[in-house]
């Protein structure tokens, strides 16, 4: 068979033809599975990507429940302190006043009973009385009383009794 150049020029051509299909299809396997790894890689970085998101959410979460609930706790600490003490000192205040006044009330009762019984000696006593003054003992005499040997203190007679 003698070949010219028309027949070699087609061969080369056949040639060069199916060498780009098996060059194209190569690639194109090629590129499939370069698409197939990218796809596997990209979904493999979004799992990482959602998981890693979810654990640091979770522990803002918690930073942010443990930041919240500090201050909740040192302020409820601060209120029940501050308002126990109130009411304690309360509490305390309002028994001492009671106290003072049921005192008060008992001393007004003890003074209106010696008032009274210092005017029941008074009028049993006739307003005579009885006074020691430097170790002698003398009677007073109400006001206005005649009497021969006496002397007065204050406008009040005074009689003497003894010496010791």
């Amino acid at each position: 068979m003698i070949s010219n150049a028309n027949d070699l020029m087609e061969r080369l051509r056949k040639k060069l033809e199916t060498e780009r299909r098996e060059i194209e299809e190569l690639t194109a396997d090629e590129l499939e599975r370069l698409a197939g790894n990218s796809r596997r890689a990209v979904r493999h970085a979004l799992r990482t990507i959602r998981r890693d998101t979810e654990e640091a959410t979770g522990r803002m979460r918690e930073l942010l429940l443990k930041a919240w609930l500090r201050p909740l706790i040192v302020g409820m600490a601060l209120w029940l302190g501050i308002f126990g003490g109130s009411w304690a000192t309360m509490q305390w205040l309002s028994r001492s006043i009671q106290n003072r006044i049921e005192k008060r009330s008992m001393v007004d009762l003890e003074i209106a009973g010696g008032r009274e019984m210092l005017a029941e000696i008074e009028e049993t006593t006739w307003g005579v009385g009885l006074r020691e003054v430097n170790g002698v003992r003398y009677v007073t005499l109400p006001t206005g009383t005649p009497v021969l040997t006496a002397f007065t203190v204050d406008g009040r007679p005074y009689v003497e009794l003894s010496r010791e």
